[in-house]
């Protein structure tokens, strides 16, 4: 059963950076999740395509935030699962969703201004590595293998291949911005990590926490630079927004939760690699958009690197002893 308010101030707090993976056999469910959370997330790419245009990106993102902070606390409601109100609580899910959400989504939304799409797909995509580096020369908090290097680095090349090598033609021309990028993947590496401490709360309470602290935060600069109630939003735009709110931040971010608990951060990581060709996917459905030639080779790069991030450990042995 999920902790409540009381339950979670009670019980032992577990160490900073001891993920529950560490202690448990992974299974399909464990995979199955990490799959589901990349298809929550895969889908931000057309939805935002479809909502952008008539929705300026800061009341987007305030709209998306708060719509998802909605739908999880009337779930959490009907469980009859109570939200924290001790300050260290909402300290946590401040921070967590400041790196791993209001900070990057902001500066990813300000370089998309200036650098190609196909870009930003290739240096976003580098999250997984900076995770690894972190990870290894930092926090030690879980083995980072060359196996998982060499994942994340099959899965990056895998990426190239699906956006195309004339995607890296242009890197260098607007520094500024592919820097920023690179700042907010970091952001992102770090965000799986601090997200470790979480693990005592109940993964659907740190999501819509995260999420309520994620758009009243963003509020006040939407009514002040946007000015809402001047918008003329499509419908098309309306709909795009609440199924992001839905399925992408409330869906998605309870998931990547569990999986921080259940796989830990690198193998967690791994789903990013997921989201390009799933990405790439929906939008030829949803927009109409047309096939990339080399998708079936970055696919193949793509899903061998995720294997590679995923393995664990124990049967690498096992197999080796065998």
């Amino acid at each position: 059963m999920p902790q409540s308010t009381s339950d979670a101030r009670g019980a032992a707090v577990a160490a900073p950076l001891s993920p529950i993976a560490m202690t448990g056999a992974r299974n399909w469910r464990d995979y199955a999740l990490l799959f589901a959370l990349a298809c929550c997330w895969s889908s931000t790419y057309p939805l935002a395509k479809l909502a952008l245009p008539t929705i300026p990106p800061i009341t987007f993102i305030s709209a998306r935030s708060l719509i998802a902070a909605a739908f999880l606390f009337a779930i959490l409601w009907m469980r009859g699962i109570r939200i924290p109100t001790d300050a260290r609580a909402w300290k946590l899910f401040a921070t967590q969703q400041l790196i791993n959400s209001t900070f990057p989504f902001l500066i990813i939304t300000w370089s998309q201004l200036y650098v190609p799409a196909s870009n930003t797909v290739v240096l976003a995509s580098t999250t997984p590595i900076f995770a690894f580096l972190i990870t290894s020369l930092i926090t030690r908090h879980e083995p980072a293998t060359l196996l998982k290097l060499a994942g994340a680095i099959l899965g990056l090349a895998g990426t190239v291949a699906i956006v195309g090598l004339d995607a890296l033609r242009g890197f260098g021309s607007e520094i500024v911005a592919e820097i920023a990028i690179l700042l907010a993947t970091i952001s992102f590496a770090c965000a799986t990590i601090f997200g470790l401490r979480l693990s005592e709360y109940d993964p659907m309470v740190v999501a819509a926490g995260s999420l309520l602290f994620g758009g009243l935060i963003l509020l006040p600069p939407s009514l002040i630079i946007d000015q809402p109630w001047t918008l003329h939003p499509t419908q098309t735009a309306i709909i795009a927004t609440i199924v992001m709110g839905i399925v992408s931040s409330a869906l998605g971010l309870m998931l990547f939760y569990v999986c921080l608990g259940r796989l830990g951060t690198l193998t967690t990581n791994a789903q990013g690699y997921l989201r390009i060709p799933i990405g790439v996917g929906l939008s030829v459905l949803l927009l109409g958009e047309s096939v990339p030639s080399n998708l079936a080779l970055g696919l193949l790069l793509v899903m061998a690197g995720v294997a590679a991030m995923t393995v664990p450990a124990e049967r690498l042995k096992l197999r080796k002893s065998g």
